[in-house]
């Protein structure tokens, strides 16, 4: 008995943690640290718990047969609950490109694939071993490939449309709902969806991951330019003549004097947190594993510190000539980490 368990628990529970890894080890910037991964794990298998109370509920309610319910009903939930996890990340700016959403998407459903499969382990104790291969290369990899498509699609609708408003989230859920349940059909028998789960998803993934760092790594080079443009006419007497240092004064009157400094230092602390930010991933592009400097937590306190002074009108007011893009806000998160 032991030595069978021995076989399925790896059969069952390695297949996605390894796919997990590699997409660790393959994001070349580092963009997302490994607490990180594990604490969007630990989220999945709470995620996982509370589906299991959830479909018991909406099964008794509904009384269908289990079949159908895992068909049309239990993918709603689970991608639903799973989704949960996604939306909190993006809304919080912790996700900058579609590498992180795919990471931080196949987190959470290994999370929650691992509790199912451990649960499963205990059910189907006496279960042939193809069944566990089914699970672990099949079942397990569908969480975790349709929580990541769902991550890739909603981060890059709110990155285009600059916003985290609910209705942007419905396609991606959509699309990972659907997948679920067409798996969950088994259109064909179970050996075959495994394969076709196998054959789509982790090449789709990974064709994700090679665009969004060409993405990447256009962007680094805009952004660099811009922030030292931006800071060379910060520090150069000419400043008050630009167009950014006109509209600073134009604001004297309707904002008091120190307000006004306060703006003048927000930006030239942003555009530097910035630049600072940006050379950390043109470093780690390059192998070299480093750490923002010391200074740099200062820095960002004094940021939240005149956050504060300026206020929510002021920083809005700032909007047309400072970058506040979900990508600009991950990227002062990043210093954060």
């Amino acid at each position: 008995m032991l030595s069978e368990l021995a076989i399925r628990g790896p059969t069952g529970l390695l297949p996605v943690l390894l796919f997990l890894a590699a997409l660790v080890v393959l994001d070349s910037y580092k963009l997302v640290r490994l607490r990180t991964v594990l604490l969007t794990i630990g989220a999945g298998c709470l995620a996982a718990g509370l589906s299991y109370f959830v479909n018991l509920t909406l099964l008794d309610a509904f009384a269908i047969e289990l079949r159908d319910y895992s068909r049309y009903v239990s993918p709603l939930v689970e991608e639903f609950l799973k989704g949960l996890i996604l939306i909190y990340l993006i809304r919080r700016h912790r996700v900058g490109f579609p590498v992180d959403a795919a990471i931080f998407g196949f987190a959470a459903g290994t999370g929650f694939a691992l509790v199912e499969n451990i649960y499963y382990l205990g059910v189907l104790a006496d279960s042939h071993l193809a069944v566990w291969v089914v699970r672990g290369f099949g079942t397990a990899i569908m969480h975790g490939g349709t929580t990541a498509m769902f991550g890739i699609i909603a981060h890059t609708l709110t990155e285009e449309r600059q916003s985290t408003k609910s209705h942007l989230f419905i396609p991606g859920f959509l699309v990972a709902a659907l997948i679920h349940s067409i798996f969950n059909h088994f259109l064909f028998v179970p050996v075959w969806s495994t394969l076709g789960i196998l054959v789509l998803l982790p090449p789709l993934i990974m064709l994700v991951f090679q665009q969004s760092e060409k993405s990447l790594r256009k962007w680094m080079q805009v952004d660099f330019d811009a922030d030292t443009q931006l800071l060379e006419l910060i520090s150069s007497g000419a400043f008050s003549e630009s167009r950014v240092g006109q509209f600073l004064t134009s604001l004297k009157g309707r904002f008091r004097g120190e307000v006004v400094a306060d703006m003048l230092c927000y930006l030239r602390l942003h555009v530097e947190l910035s630049m600072r930010a940006s050379g950390l991933l043109m470093m780690r592009e390059q192998g070299f594993e480093t750490e923002p400097h010391p200074e740099v937590k200062g820095m960002l306190e004094e940021l939240r510190y005149l956050e504060k002074s300026i206020g929510r009108t002021g920083r809005r007011t700032m909007k047309p000539f400072l970058r506040l893009s979900s990508r600009d806000l991950w990227q002062i998160y990043m210093l954060e980490k």
